[in-house]
């Protein structure tokens, strides 16, 4: 059986079968998600530390490192990284033109 490769859209939620705008909101969520468990591990921080450090409680910590996505927002991750003290810049590009 021939296996099929297809060429990715660099979005996997995109790939997934997400509408253009949900699989983009998604992949941000995903990509703060990310550094935030990033410096988590960095610092060897515990969960009850991450959550004392990042003013949430340690069962959302829980859900930050399993990837439930569905529990956080933008803002909520965004608010978690200024409090561990990283400095957040915000990139804007023109996209596809949509019809």
């Amino acid at each position: 059986m021939a296996i099929r490769v297809r060429r990715s859209s660099g979005n996997i939620f995109r790939d997934l079968g997400f509408s253009r705008q949900e699989a983009e909101h998604l992949k941000i969520r995903s990509d703060l998600m990310i550094r935030l468990t990033r410096l988590i591990e960095a610092r060897r921080l515990t969960q009850a530390q991450a959550a004392r450090l990042l003013g949430v409680t340690q069962p959302r910590i829980s859900d930050l490192v399993r990837g439930k996505i569905d529990r956080f927002s933008v803002d909520s991750l965004i608010e978690m990284l200024g409090r561990a003290g990283a400095r957040i810049t915000i990139l804007v590009r023109p996209g596809r033109r949509v019809a």
